[in-house]
């Protein structure tokens, strides 16, 4: 069984700084996951051409089960607020997304309100510093089935802010201890290699820098695994097409 996390940057690739629907397509059928969480996601957005990218994920993978959780609406850099589930049908929203070619017995949900004060963020590329307000984030898990029993498995996309991204991911993995079978969370954490594992109590399932994706010097993108797991046979961060993240897969 192949899980992975892949931060999408909406799709977009640096090289030539467009959202491409086959190119994603093609990018995650190379990543040939089981399940794939999926984080920076749009949909209905005009800066990706009004994709679902859940959906085109979906079809690269040849998945039947997928699920996109809106944490806002809106356009994210510009006008948005948290999402709720009275928006309307078509309006421009951003979240996460989990995508599974295994069959999906149950979904479950979680919000996440933002960090009630901005941080500062350094650009990789120039290194200037800049202070953004956090968005609301959310958390989606699917009860997959497999042939040992029933396993759940958790995306997330934590706040950037330090310690409120650690109140998160305890939130996270509260809710997720509710929920049936041994538990893999997978997603970009927004902290560095030792902190999920000392915050949460779950063990590390994969070890790797993933950020930036040209040159990865940090680990942001995590597998953390509670219960009784298969072990992991492979570690892999495939370098795709588009975004600025790695993609981390790990083979059970």
């Amino acid at each position: 069984m192949r899980l992975a996390t892949f931060n999408l940057l909406h799709g977009r690739s640096l090289s030539d700084g467009l959202v491409d629907a086959d190119r994603l397509r093609t990018a995650v059928a190379a990543l040939d996951a089981d399940v794939l969480g999926i984080q920076e996601v749009d949909r209905d957005q005009a800066r990706s051409g009004g994709l679902d990218l859940t959906a085109e994920v979906a079809v690269g993978m040849g998945a039947a089960d997928f699920r996109f959780v809106s944490a806002i609406s809106g356009t994210p850099g510009e006008v948005w607020q948290p999402a709720t589930p009275a928006d309307a049908v078509g309006t421009p929203a951003y979240g996460i997304g989990l995508v599974s070619r295994l069959p999906v017995l149950s979904w479950h949900e979680l919000t996440l309100p933002a960090a009630p004060v901005r941080s500062p963020i350094m650009l990789p590329a120039t290194r200037q510093v800049i202070w953004l307000k956090d968005e609301p984030r959310a958390a989606v898990a699917a009860v997959v089935e497999t042939a040992t029993g029933p396993l759940t498995v958790c995306t997330t996309h934590l706040s950037f802010v330090p310690v409120w991204n650690g109140v998160q991911l305890r939130k996270v993995t509260a809710w997720l201890r509710e929920l049936p079978g041994p538990k893999v969370l997978l997603g970009d954490l927004n902290m560095p290699g030792p902190f999920p594992r000392a915050l949460s109590g779950w063990r590390v399932l994969a070890k790797a820098k993933t950020y930036p994706g040209w040159e990865p010097k940090i680990q942001l993108d995590h597998v953390l695994g509670h219960g009784a797991l298969p072990p992991v046979r492979a570690v892999e961060t495939p370098a795709l097409p588009l975004s600025d993240h790695r993609a981390l897969a790990i083979l059970l």
